[in-house]
């Protein structure tokens, strides 16, 4: 088979493995810029265009898209979609995935346990939304954040008013979420491929940090999942229609909690955590489609 990364940078961890492991099954990998591809649109005849050739002889495309590109890159998807050429995520899931109100409605929706959340027009009544989540401390996030970026932890009223004043002032949405304490600074990291969990690892921020991100210093260990936590994370797959990402959540009082659900999730703290090879099963899950 011939597979294409979108990727922008060929030189990440993630990109890397998934090249070796779909060399080492006897495919051909490259690794494409989506942002250099050139969308040829015209009557039943979809194509790519990408530095000197037609990309017409593509089998599966694997997206590695980054939240800043997020638009022309899914454009790039859909035009494969189009050519008849397998992805292991679609460019409506992933646009669904990318708008953090948009996916916690449908999420909501499908019956899958969050913590309280609040979107709110730009309101000047701070005090009655941080009440709707059931008072401070809250987390408000930006709906454009990622990684951890645009989020913040307020711990008193005065704090949380003077966060979302601010941001009502630079015009930046955000909702506001109730704050798991119990959750500690922690929480686990499930990687689904083909609607099945293939590995989850439980991130712990540092000291003094509420937010797990590995790259902010967090640490992570496997972890085995429940019965809850296992049904969570396959129903937000699901819910989303994502065959492969991961699902964020918290350990609470009432039981597992959804964060959000990535798209693209990397594979380099998981597979580190795990010692499970998660690239290989991204691999053998396109064979198993495709073919």
């Amino acid at each position: 088979m011939n597979i294409v990364i979108l990727s922008r940078n060929p030189n990440l961890y993630s990109t890397r493995r998934l090249i070796e492991e779909g060399e080492l099954r006897g495919h051909k990998v490259e690794v494409i810029d989506p942002l250099k591809c050139d969308i040829i649109i015209e009557k039943e005849k979809p194509t790519i265009y990408y530095k000197d050739r037609y990309l017409d002889y593509v089998d599966a495309i694997i997206p590695r898209i980054g939240a800043s590109v997020t638009f022309y890159g899914c454009a790039v998807v859909r035009q494969f979609e189009m050519m008849n050429v397998f992805t292991i995520c679609t460019s409506d899931a992933i646009q669904r995935s990318r708008d953090k109100l948009r996916s916690l409605q449908r999420l909501s929706k499908a019956g899958i346990g969050m913590p309280k959340t609040v979107f709110t027009n730009y309101s000047r009544d701070v005090e009655e939304v941080i009440e709707h989540v059931g008072g401070v401390p809250v987390i408000i996030k930006l709906l454009e954040g990622t990684q951890g970026l645009g989020v913040v932890l307020a711990e008193t009223k005065n704090a949380a008013e003077s966060v979302l004043e601010a941001f009502n002032g630079l015009e930046a949405r955000v909702i506001v979420q109730e704050f798991i304490k119990e959750a500690k600074g922690a929480d686990i990291r499930a990687l689904i491929v083909d609607g099945q969990v293939v590995g989850a690892m439980k991130r712990q921020g540092k000291e003094g940090e509420f937010r797990s991100n590995l790259h902010r210093g967090g640490s992570a260990n496997i972890i085995k999942l429940n019965t809850e936590e296992l049904k969570l994370a396959m129903n937000a797959s699901r819910a989303l229609k994502l065959p492969v990402c991961g699902v964020d959540m918290l350990q609470s009082a009432r039981g597992p909690l959804l964060l959000e659900v990535n798209s693209t999730p990397g594979l380099e703290g998981i597979e580190a955590a795990t010692h499970k090879n998660i690239a290989r099963a991204i691999i053998t899950y396109i064979e198993r489609n495709r073919n």
